[in-house]
C-alpha cells in the first residue's frame, strides 16, 4: 500500500523537502536542483503495461542534492555513512529506499539523479525524478518527487533491542 504523507501537500509543486537526520533540513526549489552540477543518465523501462521505454534525464546527483543538506553523519569516520538510508517520496504515495552506501562514489557508485530534464524537456509542471540506472522495470523511479529523506539506521537497531528486551 502506498504511503501517503499529510506533509508532502504543504510543499508547493515544483520543490522538495529534504527532511531527516540533517543538520540544514530544507526545502530546495527546481532552478536550486538546476545550479547542482548536471549529470545524464539514459534509461530503459521495461513495464508490463506500456512496454519498453526508453528515455534521457539530465540533473543533478541524488547524492549532490541529499549532501546539500548536509547529512548527520560523522565526517571524520569514513564508513559512518553507510548506516544512513535515503527515502524518496512522491505526490502519489510511491516511495524508494536506497542505501547512502549505493549512492555514494565512494562506495556503490550508482548514479541516481533527481531529474530536472527528460529527453530534453524541462520538468516543471511534472517535477523532478527519481531516476536509478540500472533498474530493469523502473521500480525505484519516483516521478513528482516531494520529498527525500535522510535517515540513520538507529531506529531499526532501536527497535530491535526493544525487542530483545520484551523477549
Amino acid at each position: 500500500m502506498p504511503h501517503t504523507s499529510i506533509e508532502v501537500s504543504t510543499v508547493a509543486a515544483g520543490r522538495i523537502r529534504l527532511a531527516g537526520d540533517l543538520s540544514a533540513p530544507k526545502v530546495i526549489s527546481v532552478d536550486e536542483l538546476r545550479a547542482l552540477p548536471r549529470h545524464e543518465v539514459e534509461v530503459t523501462f521495461a513495464c508490463r503495461v506500456t512496454g519498453t521505454r526508453r528515455h534521457r534525464f539530465a540533473g543533478p546527483l541524488l547524492v549532490d542534492v541529499a549532501r546539500s543538506a548536509e547529512p548527520a553523519f560523522d565526517p571524520a569516520a569514513r564508513k559512518d555513512r553507510l548506516r544512513f538510508l535515503v527515502s524518496v517520496l512522491g505526490r502519489d504515495g510511491h516511495h524508494a529506499v536506497l542505501s547512502w552506501g549505493e549512492i555514494d562514489p565512494e562506495f556503490g557508485n550508482v548514479g541516481a539523479l533527481v531529474g530536472v530534464w527528460m529527453d530534453g524537456f524541462e520538468l516543471d509542471d511534472l517535477a523532478p525524478h527519481l531516476v536509478v540506472p540500472g533498474d530493469r522495470c523502473g521500480g525505484r523511479h519516483i516521478s513528482r518527487v516531494a520529498e527525500i529523506c535522510v535517515w540513520a539506521d538507529d531506529r531499526l537497531w532501536a527497535v530491535d533491542r526493544l525487542w530483545e528486551r520484551a523477549g
